[in-house]
């Protein structure tokens, strides 16, 4: 491999450690912060009824039932 593919692939390499999400710069929740994350109103399941009625919907709208969060559905076209 010559000089210059290496240095293309390390600063390939830095601009992806420093660009990652993952970093040393995380966000941090104080403990004060802590409280009102923890609230009811954060729960996306806090009303049962209301995400059973919008999971009928959805898979009425896409003809497929089950596996809610994950990708891919039929279109219903049969």
């Amino acid at each position: 491999m010559s000089a210059g593919k290496r240095a293309v692939l390390l600063a390939a390499a830095i601009a992806a450690a420093l660009l990652c999400g993952c970093s040393s710069t995380a966000v941090r929740v104080r403990p004060w912060q802590r409280g009102a994350l923890a609230d009811e109103s954060m729960n996306p399941d806090r009303d049962p009824l209301a995400a059973a009625m919008i999971e009928h919907v959805y898979f009425s709208r896409e003809a497929a039932s089950g596996g809610r969060g994950v990708g891919g559905s039929g279109c219903g076209c049969n």
